[in-house]
């Protein structure tokens, strides 16, 4: 039988410590505000846990909740660790770790790494295991989420299982899952190899020593040379690239405007020109043939006058240079290179790569085109992959 009574709870007013008994104990402040304390041995140290406001929690539901406690130590339980565990049931992969990008805030380098930290998991984890249990969460899942971008983005895969394996750690020590993130990822995964020519996407890293040499190479014609480059800077498919005419191009504006006709998607895309892209313009109009009567609409006319550059042309001189990629890998790289050095939503990438979407809200999201900020990307695209500061 406890020491206090309903009517002494109510009724006392004083500061001070009363018992109950067994360690469970009203505490009244100075303020006239009043709580329960439970004092008790756990692991051989005397620790104090909160067991509610006497204005919300009765005597006897205080005594409830001190029995819970007193269980949990007698079942070699952390009452804090268990109570925390509890809270956290149920939390799924995406709500923990949102939690530990808040955490973390005050312990970023900067705010780009903060928001790149948590984008990278958006765009290539929460599809997948977004909704799945912490405390379930498996290797065999994680795998899932790697494979596809295990040997086609390395360092993103890397960077994606990093911090998956975090945000389980962080699971582990909050004591919602019994174990830290599983650390042998690989062993079900293929064999990864750090040379290119296994990659279809050159990785983005390598992209400004790509673009200055082939802005220095010889063994092709300045036509070919260009389509490459103007196809990187504004990260087109290769056919757009190959059709592109001189109607399409609005120079005042800084834009390509590409027909729906043209687009695989059969929408009208519209791509903002950064500094580089424009000054391509005028070297093409420099250059001696089209200044020949009878000179091709065609940006990238092919060898044959009113022909197209063939597909095969531009991938045979990326090949000569070196570099075992697709002309369409730039696509990828580009992608790899928004998701981890610029805080831009994914949408924005998106609408950028002229991608279709299913989901009928995003689709309308990529429909209103966003241009500025579809602009400011390219030109922070131009300037990682040539150095040009944009200038409009």
């Amino acid at each position: 039988m406890g020491k206090l009574t309903a009517l002494k709870v109510k009724s006392e007013k004083r500061p001070g410590k009363y018992d109950d008994g067994d360690g469970l104990r009203l505490v009244i402040s100075a303020d006239g505000s009043k709580k329960w304390t439970l004092r008790i041995q756990v692991a051989g140290r005397r620790r104090e846990f909160g067991c509610g406001s006497a204005a919300n929690v009765t005597l006897a539901e205080a005594r409830d909740k001190a029995d819970e406690i007193r269980r949990m130590v007698r079942d070699g339980l952390d009452p804090q660790t268990e109570r925390k565990r509890q809270n956290f049931i149920g939390m799924t992969f995406e709500e923990a770790a949102r939690m530990v990008h808040k955490e973390r805030e005050h312990s970023w380098r900067n705010q780009k790494h903060a928001a790149q930290w948590i984008s990278t998991l958006e765009r290539f984890a929460f599809a997948k295991i977004g909704s799945a249990p912490i405390a379930n969460l498996d290797a065999a899942s994680i795998r899932g989420v790697l494979l596809p971008i295990w040997n086609q983005r390395p360092e993103t895969a890397r960077r994606v299982r990093q911090r998956i394996v975090a945000v389980c750690d962080w699971a582990h020590s909050a004591g919602i899952r019994e174990t830290e993130g599983p650390r042998s990822l690989s062993a079900g995964l293929p064999r990864q190899t750090a040379e290119v020519k296994h990659f279809a996407a050159l990785p983005f890293a390598d992209l400004p020593q790509f673009m200055t040499s082939l802005r220095s190479f010889e063994r092709t014609s300045a036509v070919v040379r260009l389509a490459v480059e103007w196809t990187v800077l504004t990260v087109a498919r290769s056919g757009e690239t190959r059709g592109a005419t001189w109607d399409e191009i609005d120079e005042k504006a800084g834009l390509w405007v590409i027909p729906a006709e043209r687009m695989k998607a059969g929408r009208q895309h519209e791509v903002p020109l950064s500094s580089r892209a424009l000054q391509i313009l005028k070297e093409l109009r420099s250059l001696p043939h089209m200044a020949d009567a009878g000179a091709s609409d065609l940006l990238f006319p092919g060898f044959k006058l009113g022909a197209r550059l063939s597909d095969m042309t531009m991938t045979k001189v990326i090949k000569i240079m070196g570099c075992a990629v697709t002309v369409h890998g730039f696509r990828s790289a580009f992608s790899d290179w928004a998701a981890e050095l610029t805080d831009v939503p994914n949408e924005v990438v998106e609408a950028c790569l002229a991608h279709t979407d299913r989901n009928k809200v995003r689709r309308a999201y990529l429909r209103t085109s966003h241009l500025e900020k579809r602009r400011q990307l390219l030109d922070q695209w131009c300037q990682f992959c040539v150095g040009e500061v944009a200038r409009r």
